[in-house]
This record gives structure tokens, C-alpha cells and sequence, in this order.
């Protein structure tokens, strides 16, 4: 069997439990296995993601200047300020917000069927993603207008008319002065209103907050909608399982997002010297739990290589685990469940036409984490 294209940890995973990286000339151990991976996760004396800028990787020193929050402070501060914008990210569960959802993805495959092909990145998947976090964050759906032109990662896309990190900082400066003396019921406006430990946010906090809602989940959504469409079109089976028995949803979302685990790792940041499996890591040094990996761990799941709709239990960690278990997993969850449903409601089958993958890694591995370009063709029943 050739190896996974989303799994490139296998021998290093069953041989050592971890993996040494090169990331803008640091070594780090990336944890593998999935009990590792969850134990270090919890263990946030151990492995802090008190370390501003370098909880992603690669870090971004170079395209931000604000703090994410809450991710980048550990508990019990996490654990407050996760607290404070908790009411928004649990919007998917509203009815209006799925209903909004489904009107949407609709839409999008309404005119993909229309068309003879659809660059499936920039004129599906990004204004999906964009439109979809109007709604999240519950502003006007006309400002996913300026959010499109970032580009699939607002601070690294080559390819977008008007990405970067400052324009990000822009906007949220322009959002937040708005919203101060004109509040509605969005987040910006709510913002002003959140008080941590009996005082007002400050504007670097709000800013920590905003940047995190618009670059912590915007490539890895992106990402998963084009995989899920190009799985579909090398599996046509799946559509036809999905109509067949619509239950499966439920339990093909949680598949599809182990399966494809978009976001391969995260950092963390050791105080103190520290063992890491073998690997010696200095103080302020970096560790990386291995979310991927920990995915295809096969002391826990059956044939992880295989795509199985029905798999459950299911205890991925595709959406990170212990106290930062990511806040955007319902928002993301809502998203892959209703492209299921409708692309099996809607289309027969997909051919892709063009695929240039978006292969990750440095010298250790390389992995598919998604397409720089899909072109696909929908082809409705």
C-alpha cells in the first residue's frame, strides 16, 4: 500500500513517537503518537502557549504585532478570555445560522453546476469561508467583499490582491474605532462591552481577539472544503452512501476532518529544559504537537488510511485537545456538515479538471494539506 498523503509520520510515529523538524532554523520535535500528542496538550506547565507569535508554524513575528487571544496565554487567563467571546462561536447552533449556512452552500453549488468549471479555491471555497464567518462574526455580509480579496491566508497568500498583516490590522483598527461610538450586535461591538478581571478590554486585546477570528481557522476551512471536493471526485461512492443513508453525515464529518487533519500541528513553548521523547529541548524552546499524526495513530484507529463514513468512535484530535480544543470546531463542523448534505442532495458526480496540490512540510516530511488550485467540474442528478 502506497503511503497516505496526509500521513507521512507513520514510521517515525511507530518507531520513536516523534519527529525533529527544521522551522526558520529551529529544531523542533514534533509529538506523534496520540496519547503523547493529548497529554502534552493537557499539560500546559509542561508545554505553554504563553509565547505570543510562535504558537503557529511557522511563527508569525513578521506579519502581526498583537497577541492571538485566547490562544496564545495559558490557563486559568485562557480559560477567562475563551470565556468572553464563548457566545459567538457557539452561533452555529442557531437555527438562522444554519439556515443561512444552507442558503449559501447552495448558492455556490447552484452555480458550479451551471458552470463547464470552477476554480474550486478562490471562487468556491474563499467566498464560502468569508461569507460563512459574516455570519459567525453577525455583520453585514457585504464586508466578506474586502475578506475575499486576502486571499486563502490573510497573512502568506501570494496570490491575493490585497492580503498581509497589515491589512488585517487595518481593518480591525477601522471595525473597532466604528463600532465604539456606534455599537451593534456583532463582535466588535460586543468587544467593547467585555470586561477581563473588572476592567475594559484594551484595544490590543480586541485586536488579539479579532485577528485570531479572521486568521486562525480561514486556510484550514479552505483547505478542507477543496479536499472533501476532490475526495468526492476520486470516490463517487461517497455521495451515493450519503443519499442512500443521510444519517452518515453526522459521523462523515468527524471522518473527513481526521482524515484529511488540515491543520498538521501547533506549537508550544517549553519554560524549561524539557525531554521530549528522547529529544532535548531548551528553555523558550519549541515543541509541536503533531495533531496529524496523533490522527492516524493506529493503536487507535482501525486502518486510519481508510476513509470509513461510519467510523465511531472517533476520537481525532483534528481540532486540537485540552483547554485550547479550537473555539471556530462548531463553525467548521457546520460548514463540512452542510456541504455533505448538499453536494449529496444536489450533484451525481465531480471530475477534476486541474489540481495543484499544497504540499506541507520542510526537510522531515512533506504533506498534502490542501490545492493551490482545484478546477473541478459539478455534474447535478
Amino acid at each position: 500500500m502506497s503511503q497516505c498523503p496526509h500521513d507521512p509520520f507513520k514510521k517515525a510515529r511507530e518507531e520513536d513517537g516523534v519527529l525533529e523538524c527544521e522551522f526558520q532554523g529551529e529544531n523542533v520535535p514534533m509529538i506523534l503518537r496520540h496519547a503523547d500528542v493529548k497529554a502534552a496538550a493537557k499539560d500546559w506547565e509542561t508545554y505553554s502557549s504563553d509565547a505570543p507569535f510562535r504558537v503557529p508554524i511557522p511563527s508569525e513575528e513578521d506579519v502581526r504585532s498583537v497577541r492571538q487571544l485566547p490562544i496564545e496565554v495559558d490557563p486559568p487567563e485562557h480559560s477567562e478570555y475563551r470565556k468572553l467571546v464563548l457566545p459567538f462561536f457557539r452561533r452555529p447552533a442557531k437555527p438562522e445560522m444554519i439556515e443561512k449556512m444552507q442558503g449559501l452552500i447552495q448558492e455556490l453549488i447552484g452555480e458550479a453546476l451551471r458552470n463547464e468549471a470552477t476554480e474550486m479555491v478562490y471562487d468556491f471555497a474563499l467566498p464560502l469561508q468569508s461569507r460563512a464567518l459574516t455570519y459567525l462574526l453577525n455583520v453585514p455580509e457585504s464586508e466578506a467583499d474586502e475578506w475575499i480579496r486576502w486571499g486563502v491566508h490573510v497573512f502568506r497568500d501570494e496570490e491575493a490582491e490585497g492580503g498581509g498583516g497589515d491589512v488585517l490590522a487595518d481593518y480591525i483598527d477601522r471595525a473597532i474605532e466604528r463600532t465604539e461610538n456606534s455599537p451593534g450586535e456583532d463582535l466588535f461591538s460586543a468587544m467593547h462591552a467585555m470586561e477581563y478581571q473588572g476592567r475594559k478590554l484594551t484595544k490590543d486585546e480586541m485586536r488579539g481577539f479579532a485577528n485570531l477570528a479572521f486568521a486562525g481557522g480561514r486556510d484550514t476551512i479552505i483547505n478542507t472544503v477543496c479536499l472533501v471536493v476532490a475526495h468526492i471526485a476520486k470516490h463517487p461512492e461517497v455521495l451515493a452512501q450519503l443519499r442512500e443513508t443521510p444519517k452518515l453525515i453526522n459521523t462523515a464529518i468527524e471522518e473527513f476532518v481526521r482524515f484529511l487533519s488540515p491543520l498538521t500541528h501547533i506549537g508550544r513553548v517549553c519554560p524549561v529544559d524539557t525531554d521530549v521523547h528522547g529529544v532535548s529541548v531548551k528553555p523558550k524552546g519549541r515543541v509541536s504537537l503533531g495533531w496529524a499524526a496523533a490522527n492516524y495513530d493506529e493503536t487507535v484507529f482501525e486502518a486510519p488510511e481508510e476513509l470509513r463514513l461510519d467510523r465511531k468512535p472517533n476520537p481525532h484530535v483534528a481540532y486540537g485537545s485540552g483547554a485550547h480544543l479550537c473555539l471556530g470546531a462548531a463553525h467548521a463542523r457546520l460548514v463540512i456538515r452542510t456541504l455533505l448534505g448538499k453536494l449529496s442532495e444536489l450533484v451525481e458526480r465531480i471530475d477534476v479538471l486541474e489540481a495543484v496540490e499544497h504540499v506541507e512540510g520542510e526537510n522531515a516530511y512533506q504533506r498534502t494539506v490542501g490545492y493551490t488550485k482545484l478546477v473541478a467540474r459539478m455534474v447535478g442528478q
